[in-house]
């Protein structure tokens, strides 16, 4: 059994301080040879390096290709992905990192499970740039909430966690759940907790092994990201998600660091004690249910 067909893809990439990145990826899309509609959102997230004035200095983009350019002063991974949304048209909403290479078939190939009524969420192999054999299809978690890559199953199956180097959500489960995670800081966290989130409120989330996209895994970030602020995250998600013993067990694991009272006391006076009322009121699974189905240690 098949969904309706797609009548539109939004393709939403968030850019900071991403050099000459941001027009490899771009143009690697519009290269796309499909039968599916698609458009191009570019989420300039107050980068420093000028990396999107090819986008306002070239009308080609624009004027005749339909690139829409949205700048910001500032406001996050999570969020400049949620703006990029705000102005999409699309049924399927696909967010990508801004240094990434997609083949010329990829989205046809996407657009084949994305029909699909039990998958809401696809995510393909990601890749590494500079050795593509090693790539890892969806993500799952350990002991200790670290992030350990799957390999490439037989055909299209469900995985824990989506990793954001490329997701495709269908835009009503993305509006259901609420889209990224708003009260995020700057990084970390917002692909991971909209997975978790997903599979919460009952919408799937699968991966395929027919498409692979190739992805510039780099040492560091090209911009500022604080250990404060991903533990901000990490607590925010846990807060909003795991119950009583699981969120005990993620404060105490954290607790070592540094400032974590200050965090505490932030996310505290937060509205996310509401917003976990609204969360276990609706969702469909609780967090026991998910850590059992992809046998999670946690």
């Amino acid at each position: 059994m098949t969904g309706p067909k797609m009548e539109k893809v939004s393709i939403i990439i968030p850019a900071k301080n991403e050099g000459a990145n941001v027009e490899m990826t771009v143009d690697s899309f519009l290269q796309t040879s499909s039968a599916v509609s698609f458009e191009l959102i570019v989420v300039n997230d107050a980068s420093e390096d000028d990396c999107c004035r090819f986008l306002a200095e070239n009308e080609g983009y624009w004027l005749n290709l339909g690139v829409k350019l949205i700048t910001t002063g500032g406001i996050g991974s999570a969020n400049a992905r949620n703006l990029g949304a705000s102005h999409a048209a699309g049924d399927i909403l696909i967010f990508s990192d801004a240094h990434v290479v997609v083949e010329k078939d990829w989205l046809d190939k996407m657009a084949v499970p994305m029909r699909h009524p039990v998958i809401d969420v696809l995510v393909p192999g990601i890749a590494d740039y500079h050795n593509p054999v090693n790539a890892g299809f969806g993500q799952t978690w350990d002991n200790r909430l670290e992030i350990r890559w799957l390999k490439a199953p037989p055909g299209v199956c469900p995985v824990p966690l989506a990793p954001g180097g490329l997701l495709a959500i269908k835009k009503e489960a993305f509006s259901c759940v609420g889209g990224f995670e708003r009260g995020f800081k700057i990084w970390g966290y917002e692909d991971v907790e909209l997975s978790l989130k997903c599979w919460l409120f009952g919408f799937g989330v699968y991966t395929t092994p027919h498409v692979t996209v190739r992805h510039i895994f780099r040492p560091q970030h090209t911009y500022y990201v604080s250990f404060d602020e991903v533990n901000y995250n990490l607590l925010q998600m846990a807060i909003s998600h795991f119950n009583s013993q699981r969120l005990a067990k993620t404060i105490a694991m954290i607790s070592p660091m540094p400032k974590i009272e200050k965090i505490l006391a932030e996310i505290t006076l937060s509205d996310v004690l509401e917003q976990r009322r609204d969360y276990f009121n609706r969702r469909k699974y609780d967090d026991d249910w998910f850590m059992a189905k992809f046998k999670i240690p946690y």
